[in-house]
């Protein structure tokens, strides 16, 4: 290699290094604080945790549209709708990556639910999804080299969005486990219920189940993003990817 891509190679290991370590600690920090946290939940994680309501929902066969604070959902399964998001994962598998046929396996076994369990597995996934796809996010900083996610930067604004959203998940349901308070049971302005209060009212969920479960998801997607970390700091940044 020559010297600019020896200095090129350095920046991006420093970046891989302490791009996430220093993302989460930033947002727990903001997260922590009134204004901070207003601006993470409303500009960012907010989102994120509507896509987690409508993927799921897409998966389970029911169409839906992640929407600012509400993800309006049909009533019912939609078998028209179920076939083309089948085909869009098939075509995607085939022409981009055989990893996607896991959403594939994914969307068979949602869509197979019973109805009562797929929409309780939509509500869930608001905040469990926000976990989900924010390390998902997260784990963009590690994309091949020379792959549209590095090379256009896409992954820096990932990165700060997955990290919002996992934090401001991650820190309420692990303060509710001594602090009962912390559970958003109640109305949600102009949209209904909150998540909670349908799993808990409606389904039957106790206080302890949402707590464990959400916290559960949490823990797993901590030691998902650990581990990639740990495997990435190990490698040269040119056999990465």
């Amino acid at each position: 290699m020559n010297t600019w891509e020896v200095a090129e190679a350095d920046l991006e290991a420093r970046l891989r290094r302490w791009g996430i370590p220093v993302a989460l600690a930033a947002a727990w920090l903001l997260v922590k604080t009134g204004p901070g946290h207003f601006l993470l939940r409303t500009f960012l994680s907010m989102w994120v945790h509507e896509i987690g309501h409508a993927v799921t929902a897409w998966l389970c066969g029911f169409p839906a549209f992640p929407g600012p604070w509400l993800t309006p959902t049909a009533r019912d399964r939609s078998l028209v709708f179920a076939l083309l998001i089948f085909a869009a994962l098939a075509y995607a598998t085939w022409r981009w990556s055989r990893w996607l046929g896991a959403l594939l396996a994914l969307q068979l076994v949602c869509t197979l639910l019973p109805a009562d369990r797929a929409r309780q597995l939509i509500y869930f996934m608001g905040d469990g999804g926000a976990l989900i796809l924010g390390t998902a996010l997260m784990l963009t900083l590690y994309a091949p080299e020379g792959s549209a996610l590095q090379r256009d930067w896409l992954r820096w604004g990932f990165l700060v969005i997955g990290a919002a959203s996992f934090a401001d998940v991650f820190e309420q349901w692990w303060s509710a486990r001594s602090n009962p308070d912390r559970i958003p049971f109640g109305m949600n302005e102009g949209a209904g219920l909150s998540d909670p209060s349908v799993l808990s009212e409606r389904f039957g969920w106790s206080a302890d189940r949402l707590v464990h479960a959400y916290v559960a998801v949490g823990v797993v997607c901590a030691v998902v993003l650990a581990a990639a970390y740990l495997r990435n700091l190990r490698q040269p940044v040119r056999d990465r990817g």
